[in-house]
């Protein structure tokens, strides 16, 4: 339906779409959020650079990994090496709390707003943030959460204190704001004890995350909930003023959040669509005249945003 020539991004004056995005969240009836990773990254949960060399210098040090996320489909040799390295992982994306107030300017935009959350982040930023749990969908799964790998059921389980077991194991300490405190490179160890690899208590397979990668992800009773939930708030805003607002949503699966978001928002004429992302806000023209794309980091688009209304 969309012309594949009518995505242009847009060089408006920067302010002037400010004012444009402020009125809209002021009259929308709702305000449909869909966030991707350029959402957790304004927030400050980068997976390069100091960040990742604090936490896995060893890693890097052995394999010469550049980013903590390719480093997670390294074909390590042991499951005590492999839930060494995404326990780290998990703990310092799940169980920690992000560098920046994005989240929670974010919900100070919309707390008194009816609305509702698509996300593809698997970080729970939203839920530690104060998002009411009961408005999120997290469609790609929950750093959080395990599941069986082949998968044997259509369960879930939840892996905090697992996880915080391991991190100790390899001698960190938790420190009082979830920071891991490490004792020293070199006394470091790159494994676990094998009685803490999680097996599943059904068929005593391995666990794995349960993260949206192929046809084994495990979509338990919770995920259907929320998909539900998301859906029966699409239908009660039907040919409402709806506000669409997408935050850092790049182009791995534009299926799930911008593709839909574009659709719904052609089809309504009452609905509006919006877009923050840095180096890559565009719109179709079909929708040109009720959109608004904001190039820019979402986290200072949300601070101007947040001035404005204090």
């Amino acid at each position: 339906m969309f012309l594949k020539t009518a995505t242009t991004k847009y060089t408006n004056d920067f302010f002037n779409n400010i004012d444009r995005l402020q009125e809209q969240l002021s009259i929308s009836d709702a305000v449909v959020i869909g966030a991707g990773a350029g959402l957790s990254t304004s927030a400050g949960f980068t997976y390069s650079g100091r960040r990742f060399e604090e936490n896995f210098q060893d890693f890097i040090d052995k394999y010469g990994f550049q980013d903590m996320y390719s480093a997670g489909f390294y074909p390590y040799d042991t499951l005590e090496e492999h839930w060494a390295y995404w326990s780290r992982y998990i703990y310092i994306n799940r169980y920690q709390d992000a560098p920046k107030s994005v989240y929670s300017d974010l919900l100070g935009l919309v707390r008194d707003r009816d609305y509702f959350v698509l996300t593809t982040n698997v970080d729970h930023c939203f839920q530690k943030a104060g998002f009411d749990k009961h408005r999120l969908f997290y469609t790609q799964g929950d750093y959080g959460l395990w599941q069986c790998s082949r998968p044997c059921h259509q369960k879930t389980y939840d892996n905090e204190t697992a996880v915080r077991k391991m991190v100790e194991a390899q001698g960190f300490a938790l420190g009082e704001n979830n920071e891991l405190i490490a004792p020293g490179r070199e006394r470091l160890r790159m494994e676990v004890p094998g009685d803490l690899i999680p097996r599943c208590p059904v068929c005593g397979e391995a666990m794995s995350m349960n993260l949206r990668a192929d046809n084994t992800f495990v979509e338990d009773a919770g995920w259907h909930t929320a998909a539900q939930r998301y859906q029966e708030f699409l239908r009660r805003h039907q040919g409402l003023h709806i506000l669409f607002l997408e935050l850092g949503v790049g182009g791995n699966t534009p299926g799930i959040i911008k593709y839909p978001f574009w659709q719904m928002t052609y089809q309504n004429p009452h609905a509006a669509y919006a877009c923050i992302n840095y180096g890559d806000a565009y719109a179709p023209r079909e929708i040109a005249e009720r959109s608004i794309c904001l190039d820019g980091d979402i986290g200072e688009v949300l601070t101007v945003l947040k001035s404005q209304n204090s």
